[in-house]
């Protein structure tokens, strides 16, 4: 497109004068409202998020970035930034300004002998694993395989691997950054230390990071898997068990659960294991899962680790609609328990889940101001997954949700993971960094004193 067509096109939908403005040059591609693929453009992974920007550009590496960057706010436009799109409250995308997408930039390099991995911001998850499997090298990376790398990392994340090598963010070993002056900075533990720290669960708050470099661990390409599947009259025994097993496992040992539902309209509760490390070691660890009460499915077998890492895909494909709410837990207590099944057996539809996430282990023995990640004394992140696909269900099934994290609240830490955060306010932020929020505050005012990264959980300067 002609820069002066493009011009055109924008004139209206900001503040700017057209021709006073930097011009947008990318060697990506731009996408305006009205151009052919706009729709398709727009879409994120949440269904209910219908958010019509006025630009969308596709960054090809961190110089396009810059471009974008000086463009918008000369413009004063609100500004998205998008990798994988895969945040539940739609913040990936915006209305009215520019949405800056990573998704194109999927370089990785992957140096075997160092275990090491540089990787753009555009990759997903599946495309990491992918890269780093073919040395039989991993670090810990997210549940579902097409979420985005960068707002996994940004926000801490949780994996597989978390309880034996930490949070994704813990194996951040440096990041390259466009800051809200269009400057290209590399922050490690020696080079912008403080903006290091502030990425490493901070959010998008500080700037569009466009790489990441990460410790690898070996891990072979295969884990030993335990699961069970228990019917719902036993499942307050099974979840007396979850809660104990999990409590006292070994940080090898990674044991997620859920409520769920089968298409039949049967209810049930799962258990699923993983072991890091030796199989035969594994076997022993894992097998009070299928030998504990009598559960109508088992399995303990060795899998490939990509498929554990796209083994819930199906359960939350694009398109559909979805809401939660999230919640830590020290413990799943007998009053936790009264209420969860309670509230469950009042789903919406055979879709709805509550969502166990086994943390603690090696990331809780990090001290919570090494990072913005401050909730590293939990055992579990506890929240229901509404999903479905009729607008005019919106009400019910997010109803259904918000009831569901109150009955359980007198329970939980009072603390929230950043990346299951909503909609949901300042307040709840604030519950996700705890401590670490007057620092975060402090940073923010250094890197971004006008708050133009605002779409996002966000931290607002002190000025």
């Amino acid at each position: 497109m002609e820069q002066r067509e493009l011009d055109d096109k924008l004139i209206g939908k900001s503040h700017a004068e057209p021709w006073s403005a930097p011009q947008l040059r990318l060697k990506g591609k731009v996408v305006l409202e009205g151009d052919a693929g706009y729709d398709e453009a727009r879409k994120v992974w949440n269904g209910a998020i219908d958010k019509k920007p006025a630009v969308i550009a596709y960054c090809t590496d961190a110089q396009d970035v810059v471009e974008a960057v000086t463009f918008a706010r000369s413009r004063a436009f609100p500004v998205a930034v998008r990798s994988g799109g895969h945040n539940v409250a739609g913040l990936s995308v915006c209305d009215g300004g520019m949405v800056i997408d990573l998704s194109r930039m999927k370089r990785i390099d992957v140096d075997s002998v160092r275990r090491t991995a540089r990787a753009e911001a555009g990759l997903d998850l599946g495309e990491f694993d992918r890269a780093t499997q073919a040395h039989g090298l991993a670090t810990t990376m997210g549940v579902n395989s097409d979420t985005g790398i960068a707002g996994l990392t940004l926000g801490g994340g949780f994996g597989k691997l978390g309880r034996k090598y930490g949070l994704t963010c813990d194996n951040l070993i440096a990041a390259e950054v466009v800051t809200a002056e269009g400057k290209i900075l590399r922050a490690s533990a020696t080079e912008h230390p403080d903006l290091f720290w502030g990425l490493r669960g901070g959010g998008g708050n500080f700037g569009i990071v466009t790489a990441f470099e990460y410790r690898l661990h070996s891990i072979g390409t295969s884990l030993l898997v335990a699961t069970a599947l228990h019917p719902y009259g036993q499942a307050r025994e099974a979840m007396r068990f979850y809660d104990e097993f999990a409590r006292n496992a070994a940080d090898e040992v990674n044991v997620d659960a859920a409520l769920i539902t089968l298409p039949s309209g049967d209810r049930y509760f799962s258990i699923s294991g993983c072991y890091v490390g030796l199989h035969q070691d594994g076997e022993r660890a894992l097998s009070p899962i299928v030998e504990f009460g009598s559960p109508v499915e088992t399995r303990l077998a060795t899998v490939p680790y990509l498929e554990i890492q796209s083994g819930g895909d199906a359960l939350f494909p694009r398109g559909r609609r979805y809401y939660w709410k999230a919640q830590f837990l020290r413990e799943i207590s007998t009053g936790a328990i009264d209420a969860l099944l309670d509230a469950y057996a009042r789903a919406p539809n055979t879709s709805s889940l509550l969502v166990f996430q086994h943390v603690g282990g090696a990331i809780a023995r990090v001290p919570a101001s090494d990072s913005p990640y401050a909730n590293r004394d939990a055992a579990f992140d506890c929240f229901p997954v509404a999903i479905w696909d009729d607008p005019a269900d919106d009400v019910a099934n997010m109803r259904w949700a918000r009831e569901l994290w109150s009955a359980v609240r007198p329970y939980s830490t009072g603390g929230v993971y950043a990346n299951n955060l909503g909609d949901e306010g300042e307040d709840r932020i604030r519950d996700a960094y705890g401590e670490n929020y007057s620092r975060l505050a402090a940073l923010k005012t250094k890197y971004d004193p006008t708050n133009f990264f605002r779409l996002n959980q966000n931290i607002k300067p002190t000025t």
